[in-house]
Order: structure tokens, then sequence, then C-alpha cells
């Protein structure tokens, strides 16, 4: 059975994607002082920031492990690919991460100085800011709920799933679903992706991100997003 502390994580859960779908905006607790007013990316930045995010994850896909993303598990994924998504792509930076210029590649976000700060800047629980953040306070603190169909997810949403005493994020890469295994070795990073189709039909009906699912709270977006 569930802890009583699981429990009451999922039914806060619960109530931020009732509130959310009642068109209530959603408030973090722990955001406090100047990060009430968090900058935001405009619509065109912001698809700009997916372009990249997903390009960065196939990038991890395709080559396997990178030394850059150091923390490999499903939050550190986010946190590895929002950072590097946010930070200046030159040829130094693609060298770095092994992505070809013979590729066509998203535009530049041409970040304000504030927008840029964005990077390594999340919202832990307890309100502290820093360069780490669990997958629950992913969702919790640094993204909004969407909704629980998958129809309504965008490049770069997050899918969140509570299993109780753990928590799991996937990332929408469109056609397909990028996840950590939880696994790594030497030259495995643990990345994975599924098409959409194969995971809502998942053997273990934990894992299909539908509505009927006790454990899929739903799909988030960053909420420096617009």
């Amino acid at each position: 059975m569930a802890s009583r502390h699981a429990m009451k994580r999922r039914m806060a859960l619960r109530v931020l994607a009732a509130a959310c779908t009642a068109a209530v905006a959603p408030r973090a607790h722990a955001l406090k002082g100047p990060l009430q007013q968090q900058v935001r990316l405009s619509q065109e930045q912001s698809r700009a920031f997916q372009g990249w995010m997903l390009r960065i994850i196939n990038a991890q896909l395709e080559q396997g492990p990178t030394p850059r993303w150091q923390h490999r598990d499903c939050a550190g994924l986010v946190r590895f690919a929002v950072n590097e998504a946010l930070s200046p792509h030159d040829a130094k930076w693609l060298r770095a991460n092994g992505i070809a210029t013979d590729r066509r590649l998203p535009p530049e976000l041409d970040l304000t100085g504030e927008q840029a700060a964005l990077r390594n800047r999340w919202v832990q629980t307890g309100g502290q800011v820093g360069h780490f953040v669990t997958a629950i306070a992913l969702v919790q603190h640094n993204s909004k709920f969407i909704a629980r169909e998958v129809s309504q997810a965008q490049p770069g949403d997050l899918l969140f799933f509570d299993q109780g005493d753990e928590q799991h994020l996937m990332v929408w890469m469109g056609a397909r679903i990028a996840y950590h295994t939880g696994t790594v070795t030497t030259d495995d990073n643990g990345l994975r992706a599924v098409d959409i189709k194969q995971l809502m039909t998942w053997k273990d009906t934990r894992w299909q991100p539908v509505a009927s699912n006790p454990n899929f709270a739903g799909i988030f977006r960053l909420s420096f997003l617009s």
C-alpha cells in the first residue's frame, strides 16, 4: 500500500490538476519574493527553445552518453536538456555536444540577460533556488499543468507519473516519447524513446499516459514558456 506521505502527495497533484482544468491559475506555494514575477520567453523564443530541447535529447538518443549530462535519470535529463537549450549554441557548444552543423538547427533564442539567468535556476521544494531539482519539484514548482490528454501536449512537455514512493518524468517528442530506464552503464546512458501508440497500450498499465490510469498525473509544461 502507498504510504500516507505518498497518498497526500498524489492528492495534492490531483487537486492541482483539477484546479487547472477549472481554469484556476495554479500557484506553486514555494515561489517567494521576486520569483513570483517569473521571467518568461516570448512565443517565438519558446518555439526555438522547444526545437533545441528536442534536438539535444535526440543527440543523446543517437550518439549515446555525453559527459555533459552528469545526472543520468529522468529529472536529470530534463535539467540537462533545459539548461543546454538555454545556452548560446555557438560552434564551441555544437562541438562539445556532438551536434553537426550540416543538419538544420533551430533558430537562436536571442535571450535577454534576465531570460538567460533562467539557466540552472530551479525552484526547489521549500522555496530555495538552485541547480538541482527533483522530478516532483519540477512539476510542482517549475511547470504548469496542461491536461491529462496527450493530444494537448507540445514538444518538450513533461509526462509525470506518480507511482507512490517513486515519481517519473518522460519528455514528449511528438511522435515519440523519451524516457530514462533508471540504469546506466559506461556505454549506455539509459535513455530510450518509445512510439506514443506503443506507450498507450504498454503492457505494464502503470505507464500508460491515459486519463484512466491513476498513476498518470498528466502533461506539464515548463512555466517560463509562453
